[in-house]
């Protein structure tokens, strides 16, 4: 900002998002980015807001940003880039120079093997650093990488396969959970014999137990290594802008996942500028996300530490097992600078007490992230005063997998309110529009967004109809994301639910996570969900699904407390907002990140197809939940 004439940083917002052309301009030179062919132009909006071209003329490699460049630095060179560690806490680390050695042996390998630009290849791995340096080989090659969430089951793993076209498959042959062997090559031939276009399975042998193999199709990451006859580094495949890096593949309401289609110069420039300037990840620091490579804060963490000159931290297993210190623990042993959780992890930590994080010195921690879901107050302020003690920024961070990161986040110039976010990121033309399709200054509507940005999506994989009706259908010339958010009179902005998931309850518009945090704040409830179903009265009622904890499942009949907690939420939220029903639930439907996926609550409930369900760890429950609503409704 300051480089840049600015000491307001609200006056900074607002020309970030008057002029964009000169705004991300100013960012990939001040990032450093380095061009193997100069761009001519910044933006062409020829085609109209859905479909942008950035930095016209220009080629780059993200490979080339990320690692080699460091080289350079005799500082970074030497530091680590990865650090890795399992449930087992073992792992290992690659400095920056061993990184870019362990790249250009495998990209040499897999030019060998046939695999080249614009081929596709899936990474169904854990995070341990084979993934990266999969993920960095293909971009030096200018092949399509297509990361894959490690705990999908062998269905949902082939459409994608299938889906991309995916010529190569790289997968490992197992990971711990909770103190368990979870093997993942079986799935991945189960996967692999339904896609003819799988040629190579390239896999890890990391925890060396008994798995299956095709000696026409299997190939040892070791093995493949080896296989490499050139010792001199090869040179990156220069990349157009448009040319794509990435494929993520999202889940939708109905139909099959999008393919996301993601370019060197778009999700990692987008991830690298919010990580660095919204987060303040500095050259040496450690970056530590919960997450898989097959979810968007996977790669997000990967260029947010590598574009910035960091280290990422990558941890492999449970964060509470075998105690729910294991998270402390971690950010302790490996000075974890930033370090980024859901508040579905925290609400389940904060429930342990107190002494499991206070075993821990956390003063390395700088910021805390957060993403994936809304927050209710408490646990935000546990994680903020308690573990934190009033020192530690949390950078509440919303956007998306067809964002390339944020949208809405704390910026850290600017005072934090708990569980909310204090503006758009710079570049960001965010507004909030009724249901006329109005920009209003106060109060709950469709979150948008008014003209591109870098890191923008460049489409679905071969569906760009589908893409167009997603997200600029609704008003014109306007992105639709598909968030309900609130603005209040102090300019703070609040997430509250998916637009598709928000309740209507005689007239009045409710944020499913309203009544979910007024649920939570009852000492029995561990988690909360509500929906919405078809009332003939009012139009919808909300019916909510809570975990109670062991301690109250003991003490009271379960009748008897959901009555208690339907007075709670009418005291909390008002008469009229009181729901029809509260029941009982073991667990609620999730993602691995800690995503409870209310359309599938919703759809399971009514008896109707819950859609494409293939991100969801325990997929189970949803029977459960059938059984809960077909005598109610």
């Amino acid at each position: 900002m300051r480089k840049l004439g600015f000491e307001d940083y609200d006056a900074f917002y607002a020309e970030s998002i008057g002029d964009i052309r000169w705004f991300w301009d100013q960012v990939v030179q001040d990032m450093q980015i380095p061009w193997l062919k100069p761009y001519h132009q910044v933006l062409d909006s020829s085609r109209g807001f859905a479909w942008p071209h950035w930095f016209v003329n220009g080629e780059l490699n993200i490979t080339q940003a990320a690692v080699y460049r460091w080289l350079q630095d005799e500082a970074t060179k030497n530091q680590y880039a990865i650090i890795a560690e399992n449930e087992l806490q073992k792992g290992r680390s690659l400095t920056y120079e061993q990184l870019a050695l362990e790249v250009d042996r495998l990209a040499n390998s897999l030019r060998q093997i046939g695999i080249g630009k614009g081929d596709r290849a899936a990474i169904y791995m854990p995070m341990i650093p084979e993934t990266v340096i999969a993920m960095l080989a293909l971009a030096k090659l200018g092949a399509i990488a297509i990361p894959i969430y490690s705990g999908f089951a062998p269905s949902t793993i082939a459409k994608r396969l299938h889906a991309s076209g995916a010529k190569l498959l790289f997968t490992a042959d197992g990971y711990y959970r909770k103190g368990k062997i979870i093997k993942m090559k079986p799935i991945a031939d189960e996967a692999a014999n339904q896609c003819s276009s799988v040629e190579v399975m390239v896999v890890v042998r990391q925890l060396g137990i008994d798995i299956p193999w095709d000696d026409h199709r299997d190939l040892a990451w070791s093995t493949l290594i080896q296989q490499s006859s050139q010792l001199v580094p090869s040179q990156v495949e220069p990349m157009t802008s448009t040319e794509p890096l990435m494929l993520l593949y999202t889940s939708g309401t109905t139909g099959e996942p999008k393919g996301i289609v993601h370019t060197h110069c778009g999700f990692p420039i987008k991830a690298g500028f919010d990580a660095g300037y919204g987060m303040d990840v500095r050259q040496g620091d450690r970056l530590c996300w919960l997450t898989d490579m097959g979810w968007m804060m996977g790669p997000f963490m990967l260029y947010g530490a590598l574009l910035n000159g960091a280290t990422m931290v990558l941890y492999d297993g449970s964060p509470d097992y075998p105690e729910p210190n294991r998270l402390w623990k971690l950010a302790e042993t490996h000075q974890i600078t930033h370090l980024g959780v859901s508040p579905t992890l925290i609400r389940v930590l904060m429930k342990q007490g107190d002494e499991w994080h206070q075993q821990h010195n956390l003063s390395s921690l700088r910021v805390i992230g957060s993403s994936g879901e809304p927050w209710n107050d408490d646990p935000w302020k546990w994680l903020y005063e308690q573990v934190g003690q009033g020192r530690i920024p949390i950078v509440n961070y919303s956007g998306g997998t067809e964002i390339s990161g944020g949208i809405l986040s704390n910026q850290l110039l600017k005072d934090i309110a708990p569980s909310g976010f204090n503006g758009p990121l710079p570049g960001m033309d965010a507004d909030i529009y009724d249901i006329q399709g109005q920009s209003i200054s106060t109060g709950i509507g469709e979150l948008v967004l008014k003209q591109p940005w870098v890191g923008m999506a460049a489409g679905f994989w071969n569906d760009a109809e589908r893409y167009t009706q997603t997200y600029f259908s609704k008003y014109p010339n306007t992105w639709v994301h598909g968030d309900w958010v609130e603005k209040d009179d102090e300019g703070y902005w609040y997430i509250r639910g998916r637009s598709d998931d928000t309740l209507n309850i005689a007239g009045k518009r409710l944020g499913p996570a309203e009544m979910e945090s007024a649920l939570v704040e009852h000492a029995a409830v561990l988690e909360a969900a509500t929906i919405g179903i078809p009332d003939d009265v009012k139009g919808e009622v909300a019916v909510c699904l809570v975990v109670i904890s062991q301690a109250y499942q003991e003490s009271k009949l379960t009748i008897e407390l959901m009555n208690e907690l339907l007075h709670y939420v009418e005291e909390k939220l008002g008469k009229g907002m009181k729901p029809k029903v509260i029941h009982a639930a073991e667990q609620l439907p999730k993602t691995r990140n800690g995503k409870v996926v209310r359309r599938a609550i919703r759809a399971a409930y009514l008896g109707l197809d819950p859609g494409d369900i293939s991100t969801l760890e325990n997929p189970e429950i949803l029977d459960t939940i059938r059984l809960l609503g077909s005598p109610t409704v």
